[in-house]
């Protein structure tokens, strides 16, 4: 079954890229046509990348790797956290902070701290033995760390792959990921350059509902990914089954009880079939004793017959 129907890329407007006069001529062969000065993308070429893409994605987290989300342009911020989110994935959403890969034992410190500062309750100051004054900036502190990176405050290590919305905006990112040889997936808009994605979707990067889909669809290989590496048990909220296995599984479910309705009725035919038997055994056995009788009448008439002729000579 396909990941996702042309249908379904149509719909979102996947296939729309820039304007022509804003284009990167390496681009070139995912491009179908220009329409009134936009270029039009090969949706089929992007159904290829997307299996492609998502069956990277899918053994990468079977595998135990982790995905960051990246993606702090507007369209893609909602829809970032609530599919990271949905599938227990790190994400950034804010400004994207230089080093946060190349330089990750220092964004690991900060992250620390910001545990810590969780732990403070800025409500008592009777019993924190600081002032206001103090407690206040910690406060802010808080939020601005929380603000900066909480989307990764439970990352322990730099991922393995980095999913991104964007690259031309988010080409810091990018950057990092190639020195550090991180494998970069991203939605390619007809202005990036292809080189510098490992494992490309071409599409539209600025069109919310485009993004959501396609962001959607790699939040889908990860929870494959993880119920892959779980032995195959059934997803838990924090590892959702994709809708197209849950609709499998209610067919499945629909055809067992169907089977076992079956069983049931047909239960009770066979129970009677078998007691029939056991209720006529006992009234064959009474009718030996009258086929024996039978002789002994035919012994008691014989006489009879054989006594007539004397009679009738006495009477002669």
């Amino acid at each position: 079954m396909a990941v996702v129907t042309m249908r379904q890329l149509l719909e979102s407007g996947v296939h729309f890229g820039h304007q022509t006069r804003r284009w990167n001529p390496k681009m070139k062969r995912f491009i179908l046509t220009e329409r009134n000065g936009i270029y039009i993308i090969d949706l089929e070429k992007t159904v290829q990348d997307i299996e492609r893409t998502y069956d990277f994605v899918k053994e990468t987290v079977a595998h135990g790797g982790t995905i960051l989300f990246v993606g702090t342009k507007k369209q893609a911020q909602e829809t970032i956290v609530e599919q990271a989110t949905r599938v227990g994935m790190p994400y950034v959403t804010e400004r994207w902070l230089g080093g946060m890969l190349t330089n990750f034992s220092t964004v690991h410190k900060r992250l620390q701290r910001l545990k810590e500062l969780e732990l403070v309750d800025f409500d008592d100051v009777a019993s924190s033995g600081l002032t206001k004054k103090e407690l206040l900036m910690m406060s802010r502190e808080k939020e601005k760390l929380d603000r900066t990176l909480g989307g990764i405050r439970n990352m322990n290590k730099v991922p393995s792959a980095i999913w991104i919305v964007d690259t031309k905006k988010e080409h810091l990112a990018v950057a990092e990921a190639q020195k550090l040889n991180i494998p970069v997936v991203a939605i390619l808009d007809t202005n990036c350059d292809p080189d510098e994605v490992d494992y490309r979707i071409p599409g539209n990067d600025d069109a919310i509902r485009s993004v959501s889909l396609l962001t959607r669809v790699v939040a889908d290989a990860v929870a494959a990914g993880k119920i892959q590496r779980s032995g195959g048990e059934a997803a838990t909220e924090e590892e959702p089954m994709p809708e197209w296995e849950r609709e499998m599984l209610a067919k499945a479910d629909a055809h067992d009880a169907a089977v076992a309705a079956q069983d049931a009725e047909a239960a009770p035919v066979q129970a009677d079939a078998e007691a029939a038997p056991a209720q006529t055994e006992p009234s064959e056995a009474p009718v030996e004793p009258a086929e024996v009788a039978e002789p002994a009448a035919d012994a008691q008439t014989e006489p009879a017959a054989e006594e007539t002729p004397a009679e009738s000579t006495d009477q002669a």
